[in-house]
């Protein structure tokens, strides 16, 4: 094996790496938001969590790629660490799909369909294929499938150069005399560990060693301790995304390394014994890419087996090995998604919605609180909305700084679509919560200067608080349910608070003059007149990025001048509103 054989080796092994990285990424994205659905199902009910477990994984291409997911979704608190034992289970039964697709570089035959099996001969026309729907496909599903094509063919080349790479090692004596030496059990079960997380992925070292078994030097029973290692290995990904995380979190890696080592003891011992204690000649055979992953599938089948009923004595002991930390006080909220859910970006899409949503919900009872009590806020009621506000500061600079790192990774268009959205709703829903404040320093100089309102004013500011807690609890329903339809009401509600606004700023100018109304009184209630109007402009906003967030332009203002010009349902609901909220 000459220096070339190196190079085509790494050469093979990079496209197989990048092969597996664009096929799991598009294949995520084929299966968008609907993991985390699924993931939400798991219940305590084995059978039914270890198959979602198991679909996900070969959504996702990776074992480790799901650890790390479950890793931030616990650490995020969307589930508990006791759901996560029997996915797990799934995952590694899953990822062993992979070993099977690539044996199909050791099938052997002559006939013509046979040879079309082999990957250098079916890889070209999945990748022709593949990069059709790429290029000319206007749909973006065909683009993904395209690519997933790709990905995987690219793949399965990375797997021939492996393979081409060493096959002269067939008749090399030093590298035969160097498998007698990992002949032994524990040292074929190290290097298989320790090979694995340094790629950090399993598919990538069960590909090599498949490839080596085709110089036919590598026995099975050198074979089978490697791919027991490989298998403990591949939790190196899920240990270190669980640095910085909680205790709970920290528990998934934990268990998910429990469940390899523990399997690996156990299928170790009786593969020793049955060695020393049988010999079975079948052992001194040589090892097939087909036989590699039968090893593999039955590793992961049969730790499953022998570990399923004690997987509650496993998460106990885990929780013994991590107990939960004392809580001081009130627990923090979280204001984004774990960094870790940005392996699955359709997931992060998904809890970044969620997330926006409780920030929508905050502002909206940051100002119901204040309108009901504008003229009677007290220090309580000053606390809340002081703590509140820096809660909703705290939620834009953290979102805005995930989103935006979230925008560049593998998400659909249709998710694409949800971020745009996202950034634009959570600028307004920090700028209702500003406006709240504005209104509580309204809300004290009243108190502090013992302002009092003529009732003209008071009937005035009623029929706007009316109005402004219809338009925000329509704004904020609507974002919540992602009610295009619902969206609708809001811009017309808009005006007409416009309107009133006006209206009253008129009445209040006539007060002045005629000295119905003092100066400072008049200042404090021209303050509370613009927040009112800047409230129902930002409600107007969040309501606008929905309607424009079903299309692939975003463009508000080129809506909201259409749709007040050109569209007779506007004017309908416009006036019906009109009706209902009058200055008397």
């Amino acid at each position: 094996m000459d220096i070339f054989s190196v190079i085509r080796l790494i050469c093979g092994l990079t496209f197989f790496l990048f092969g597996m990285k664009v096929m799991s990424g598009d294949l995520e994205k084929l299966a968008g938001g609907r993991l985390e659905t699924v993931l939400k199902r798991v219940t305590s009910r084995p059978l039914l969590s270890i198959l979602m477990g198991l679909v996900i994984t070969v959504a996702m291409q990776s074992s480790s790629a799901v650890a790390v997911m479950l890793v931030g979704l616990v650490n995020s608190g969307i589930m508990a660490f006791s759901q996560t034992v029997y996915v797990l289970f799934g995952a590694n039964i899953g990822t062993t799909l992979t070993s099977w697709l690539l044996a199909l570089s050791g099938i052997q035959g002559d006939a013509v369909w046979i040879r079309m099996l082999k990957p250098e001969n079916f890889s070209p026309i999945l990748a022709f294929f593949g990069i059709l729907f790429v290029l000319f496909s206007k749909k973006e599903k065909r683009k993904s499938v395209g690519t997933v094509l790709v990905g995987f063919s690219v793949l399965m080349i990375g797997m021939v150069f492996m393979t081409q790479a060493v096959s002269p090692l067939a008749e090399d004596e030093r590298f035969t005399a160097l498998t007698v030496r990992f002949n032994n059990p524990l040292f074929g079960l190290l290097l298989g560990t320790v090979v694995t997380a340094v790629l950090q992925s399993s598919a990538a070292s069960i590909g090599i060693l498949q490839a080596l078994s085709l110089s036919g030097a590598i026995p099975i029973s050198t074979a089978a301790p490697i791919v027991m290692g490989q298998n403990i290995g591949t939790c190196i990904t899920g240990v270190l995304s669980g640095i910085g995380s909680s205790n709970e979190a920290k528990r998934v890696p934990l268990v998910h390394t429990l469940i390899k080592t523990l399997g690996a003891a156990i299928c170790l011992s009786v593969f020793v014994a049955v060695r020393l204690l049988f010999r079975p000649p079948l052992l001194e055979t040589a090892a097939t890419p087909w036989g590699i992953a039968v090893i593999h599938s039955a590793y992961n089948v049969i730790t499953t087996l022998a570990l399923l009923p004690f997987s509650k004595a496993l998460a106990r002991l885990t929780e013994r090995m991590l107990p939960d930390k004392k809580k001081t006080g009130e627990a923090e909220p979280v204001y984004a998604p774990d960094e870790r859910l940005l392996y699955a970006p359709a997931v992060a899409v998904r809890e970044s919605e969620e997330i926006t949503k409780r920030m929508g919900a905050l502002a909206q009872s940051m100002l119901t609180l204040i309108l009901t009590n504008l003229t009677k806020a007290d220090d309580k009621t000053e606390n809340e909305l002081q703590t509140n506000e820096k809660r909703l500061d705290a939620y834009e600079d953290a979102l805005d700084t995930y989103l935006v790192r979230l925008s560049p990774f593998a998400v659909s268009e249709s998710d694409s679509r949800k971020i745009t959205r996202m950034l634009h709703a959570i600028g307004d829903f920090e700028r209702l919560g500003d406006h709240a404040i504005n209104l509580l320093h309204a809300a004290k100089e009243i108190r502090k200067k013992d302002l009092v309102f003529s009732s003209e004013a008071e009937a005035d500011l009623a029929v706007l608080t009316g109005a402004l807690t219809e338009i925000l609890n329509e704004t904020i329903d609507c974002y919540r349910s992602n009610d295009r339809e619902r969206a609708k009401l809001v811009e017309p509600l808009e005006q007409v608070i416009d309107g009133l606004v006006d209206k009253a700023r008129v009445r209040h100018i006539r007060r002045l003059r005629e000295s119905g109304c003092t100066v400072e009184a008049g200042v404090v209630y021209g303050e509370i007149l613009t927040n009112l109007e800047r409230v129902s402009d930002h409600c107007s906003n969040v309501a606008a990025a929905i309607i424009e967030g079903g299309q692939k332009e975003y463009d508000t203002h080129r809506y909201l001048n259409a749709v007040k010009h050109s569209d007779p349902a506007f004017r309908e609901t416009y006036r019906r509103y009109e009706e209902r909220y009058q200055l008397m």
